[in-house]
């Protein structure tokens, strides 16, 4: 689904905040917890960094931020 298809930081940051309210699982931004403009999102029990929400997400480390937190690309 996001093979060829990137988005901002703040775009996925909306789609996980729906997916683990309607899963009922556990969501975070911690902002302090990274390098300049990075931070740690956290996803139930797994964590991905996340950098500067304005700036756009590649396809490539978008898979890999979804597979780190353990969601499918199809669920978002």
């Amino acid at each position: 689904m996001y093979d060829h298809i990137s988005m901002n930081g703040n775009e996925l940051l909306k789609k996980i905040r729906k997916l683990a309210k309607a899963k009922g699982v556990y969501f975070e931004v911690l902002k302090s917890h990274g390098k300049g403009s990075h931070g740690t999102l956290k996803y139930g029990d797994e964590k991905t960094t996340i950098k500067d929400l304005k700036k756009e997400i590649g396809p490539g480390l978008l898979s890999k931020m979804l597979k780190q937190l353990g969601i499918d690309k199809d669920e978002t």
